[in-house]
């Protein structure tokens, strides 16, 4: 299944900890309730993502992992 998002953020490319310091940028630009879709190819964010999701109280509604030309890390999060 995939989600609807209101903000992409594209972090292809990157590593720890910048995945996860963009996605607190994006979210705290985002308004309650909304959705960011996070790209990652950093397999960190697995275990990164979630856990910022559950200390922050954000709503981690799918991860997905896409196999094509890169490993693709899917995420979307709703905003508390």
């Amino acid at each position: 299944m995939t989600q609807t998002f209101d903000h992409n953020l594209d972090t292809t490319g990157l590593t720890c900890p910048e995945p996860v310091m963009l996605l607190h940028k994006a979210i705290r630009d985002a308004k309650s309730g909304e959705v960011v879709k996070v790209v990652a190819t950093d397999p960190s964010t697995e275990r990164d993502i979630p856990k910022f999701c559950q200390f922050l109280g954000h709503e981690l509604l799918e991860a997905e992992v896409v196999d094509g030309e890169a490993m693709n890390y899917c995420y979307w999060i709703r905003k508390k």
